[in-house]
This record gives structure tokens, sequence and C-alpha cells, in this order.
């Protein structure tokens, strides 16, 4: 009802010339993506790039079918017609000009790439006149098909068990780079810094309510702080840490996180219940650090465990101390 106001073309009114210019800048937009990812994976995956890059020679050769079936029928003059022009054609969410796009982000939208082809073929190929032409459009369409199957044997030529080994290497430590050793140094000094004022303010006054908005003010203001300072401090470009708002994000919540763990018990009335959860809480966090230190730093686990849990026992006593001064 509305097609009238809109300037997009109806598929079914395209004429045969136009669903094969279309056709062509589909293909050739591809191969320019193939390569925009192949490009950008090179460095950390090359084994991934060269499978991108393969991908896009396809492209390129069923572009070249495409533009010689068009030149024996219309000539050397090709339509300009694009994705964006027909309606109902899935527009596709730029994703290759992120700064950032994890491996398996890249690999699925090259999947879903592949389908959307092979769609777009098998109603191409409904509504040519030509008989050649409607045959250049479903061996397509069968192509596109197929790639799946292309695509993993191209993975079993480029991705070699090494290959994948070494990527999926590359793509654990960027992780760690990213999340894990941001989120770590945020939990340990939300849990560790905000010790000696929640337990010096709980001795100080034996009331939970008051220790529980001290505790509050402290996990949450810790938690701004590290967020914006993580993420203030390196962009990541030298460094390769990634992008910095989710490393300030990682370190921020699990800043206050690591601040509400023990600050949590206060909001039982009864001061000595509360306090003996949050000393209970408060070895609970500090031997959980200790793990993800010996589980994705390879630090020792003994030795992570006497840092963390006699600095962290140290800052606990100087709050209670403090309290009772």
């Amino acid at each position: 009802m509305f097609s009238s106001f809109s300037s997009r073309r109806r598929f079914r009114d395209l004429s045969d010339a136009e669903i094969l210019a279309l056709a062509i800048s589909s293909e050739e937009d591809d191969a320019r993506i193939y390569r925009s990812y192949a490009d950008r994976l090179r460095a950390p995956y090359p084994g991934t790039a060269a499978l991108f890059e393969a991908m896009a020679e396809e492209e390129d050769s069923h572009r070249r079918r495409l533009i010689g079936t068009f030149r024996d029928r219309f000539g050397e003059t090709i339509p300009l017609i694009r994705r964006e022009h027909v309606e109902g054609y899935p527009s596709r969410k730029p994703v290759w000009l992120l700064e950032t796009l994890p491996l398996e982000r890249v690999r699925r939208e090259a999947w879903e790439m592949e389908n959307a082809a092979r769609s777009f073929y098998e109603t191409a190929a409904r509504h040519v006149t030509d008989a050649s032409t409607r045959k250049l459009l479903g061996d397509l369409a069968a192509a596109e098909a197929a790639h799946e199957h292309r695509a993993e044997r191209l993975a079993e030529e480029h991705l070699t068990d090494e290959a994948t080994a070494a990527e999926d290497e590359t793509a654990r430590r960027q992780f760690i780079l990213t999340w894990v050793q941001p989120g770590l140094a945020g939990l340990m000094d939300g849990s560790v810094s905000t010790l000696a004022p929640i337990f010096a303010t709980a001795f100080a006054t034996q009331d939970p309510a008051t220790t529980f908005q001290v505790a509050l003010a402290a996990s949450v203001g810790a938690g701004i702080s590290m967020g914006f300072t993580e993420a203030a401090h390196d962009d990541g470009v030298l460094s390769g840490r990634g992008a910095p708002w989710k490393r300030g994000l990682a370190s921020g919540v699990m800043t206050t996180a690591g601040g509400l763990g023990h600050a949590l018990p206060y909001l039982i009335p009864d001061f000595a219940w509360a306090t003996g959860i949050a000393i209970a809480v408060v070895f609970f966090e500090l031997w959980a650090i200790a793990w993800i230190q010996n589980r994705y730093m390879e630090t020792p686990f003994l030795r992570a465990a006497l840092q963390v849990v006699l600095g962290g026992g140290l800052v606990l006593a100087a709050g209670i101390l403090i309290g009772f001064g």
C-alpha cells in the first residue's frame, strides 16, 4: 500500500537487466566485505584471513559470470542498482567497519551473507524470463548453498589444527587483556580497598544501617573511579588491550561488586550476625581472587593466595582496629 510513497523499487518490478545488475553489485559488495575481514584478521588470525580471501575469490568468479551474461544480453552499460534500492532486500549492518569484532561474530556474519545470497538467487531465478539467465542464477543459488561445504573444505585447507590452536590462544589472550585483567584489578581494588572504611565504620558505630550506607557509597564511588581510570589511561591502540569502554566497564563493575560483596550483609539488622557474615564473605572474595589469578594469569595458587589473603587480612585488621580505636 505504501510502495508508491517509497523511492525503492519492488523486486517483482525489476527487469532481467536490473536483476542481473543487482546480482553483480551484491557479489562485488560481498567480495569487498570478505577482503575487509581478511585484512582485519590477517595479523592475529592468518588462517581465517586466508579463508576469507578464498571466499572473496569465489564471489569474484560469480561476478565475472554475471557480467558475461549481462554483456551478452544487454551490452556494456550496467544499471546502477544496489541492495538499498530494492524493497524487502535484507539490509546489512556494517559490522565490518567496527574497530573490534570478535572472530566468531565475523564467521557468523559470513555464513549469514551466504544464506542471504542463496535466497536472493533462488528468488531471482523465478523472476527472470530468459532461460540461460535463469540457469545461471539457479547455478549460483546452488553454489551459494554449497558454500557451507566449500567453507568446510577451505577451513580444512587453511585452518589446520595448529592454526586453529594458535588462533584460539590469540583469542584467549585478547579476552584476558580486555576483560579478565581489568576485571580482576577491579575486583581486587573493590574487595580490598573498601575493607578498612567499611569495617572501621562498622566497629565504630555498630549500626548496620549506617555501615551499609558507607559501604554502598564506597563501593559505587570506587567502581566509578576505577572504571573511568581504566578507560582513560589506555586507548588500546598500541597496547592491544581492546576497546577502552570494555575495559572500563569490566573494571568498574567488578570494583563495585567487590565492595558490595561484604556490604550487603549489613542489610541484616543484627550487628553481630551481619559482621560475621561480612567477614566470611571477605575471605570467600579473597580466595576467589586467588583462584582467578591462578586460572587466567597463571600465578601459582599458593603464592596468589598468600599475597591476596595476607594483604586483605591486614587491611581488614586495620579497619577493625581503627573502628575500635
